[in-house]
């Protein structure tokens, strides 16, 4: 990840609304939810929602695909892990000492846990 896509997706994640869509799509998995499932669950209105998930979009952290009526959102666990990758790509100067915590793995459909 360079800068400018660094300061896109900071940028997309720094409203409070933003944040609890994509922490909340995250906690969902791969999955994802339904746009209006994530709706309820934040409490907002809906032209309100899909300002915030436009701007989510923009920066590659959530997709969506229409099931029938339904639309789907999904968060893209590869910006994030890219994001957080780039976040601590010189950490404590490469000392193995304060080594980053593994980017997130969400468990396959289907998976046994």
């Amino acid at each position: 990840m360079n800068t400018d896509t660094a300061l896109k997706v900071l940028s997309a994640l720094g409203h409070e609304s933003r944040l609890a869509a994509f922490r909340a799509l995250v906690q969902a998995g791969p999955d994802g939810l339904p746009v209006g499932d994530l709706r309820d669950r934040l409490d907002l209105p809906a032209a309100t929602l899909t300002a915030q998930l436009n701007l989510l979009r923009n920066a590659a952290l959530v997709s969506d695909q229409r099931e029938g009526r339904v639309i789907r959102v999904r968060a893209n666990y590869l910006q994030m892990n890219a994001l957080i990758a780039y976040l601590t790509e010189n950490c404590c100067g490469g000392l193995a000492s304060c080594e980053p915590a593994i980017g997130c793995k969400p468990a396959q459909k289907g998976a046994s846990k």
